[in-house]
């Protein structure tokens, strides 16, 4: 013989029915109903990536049981300008190549606030691609207090298209204003040598099999090098 428990289908395991006239005419006995509801949600300011924000009692009611809650976990979506790490910011600094050489003094991006940054970098400071700045106090806000985290600007020139200037009377000008050539290497045998341009770092050693093409294998001992950053 064997013996089954089931949920019983008058009361649904409540334990207690209603006669049909004395029913709910909008539950029909059931106690709970459906609807719809808009939840207001605040996000404070700083709120950063996988942290909660909980709603107490806003989940699905159910009969002689209390209310859960509903649990919202953030996630950033990706910016176009900013990238964020904590407290902090970081973005792109586009500069021309007369810029990078001879100093500027200009806005040089709109911040998330709308706010225009300016900068001046003074002739004779000359910045390089991949140079890195840094401006304190214009990253995210903290959750607490006035603080706020701060600014890195990477560095990327601009260089001019092929054929900027016209003629070779302007670009004797210009290299007469230019450091001089470097020194080249003293050998006892020259090649000239034909290039390609446009060529791909990443392409290197893909005809070979050597395992460190493509990340395959990797030093354990050689550490990433991060770019040096100048207080602004």
């Amino acid at each position: 013989m064997r013996r089954e428990t089931v949920l019983c289908d008058a009361c649904q395991g409540a334990g207690s029915t209603f006669k049909e006239k004395d029913r709910c005419k909008k539950c029909k006995g059931k106690r709970t109903t459906e609807e719809k509801k808009v939840l207001e949600l605040y996000i404070p300011r700083g709120s950063i990536q996988g942290e909660r924000i909980v709603l107490e009692g806003e989940a699905d009611q159910f009969p002689d049981q209390i209310p859960g809650d509903i649990v919202f976990t953030l996630a950033e979506e990706p910016h176009e300008t900013f990238s964020r790490l904590g407290n902090d910011l970081s973005a792109e600094l586009k500069i021309s190549l007369g810029e990078a050489l001879a100093g500027f003094n200009r806005v040089v991006l709109e911040h998330l606030d709308g706010r225009g940054i300016s900068m001046e970098r003074k002739q004779g400071q000359i910045l390089r691609p991949g140079d890195c700045l840094k401006v304190p106090g214009e990253g995210m806000p903290f959750k607490r207090g006035d603080a706020k985290g701060d600014l890195y600007l990477l560095v990327n020139v601009e260089f001019p298209d092929d054929g900027f200037l016209k003629d070779a009377a302007a670009y004797d000008a210009l290299l007469k204003m230019l450091p001089p050539p470097l020194d080249a290497p003293k050998t006892e045998e020259v090649d000239e040598v034909e290039y390609e341009d446009d060529a791909d770092i990443e392409n290197m050693g893909e005809n070979s099999d050597d395992p460190r093409f493509g990340n395959e294998w990797q030093d354990e001992d050689v550490e990433d090098g991060q770019p040096q950053c100048q207080a602004q």
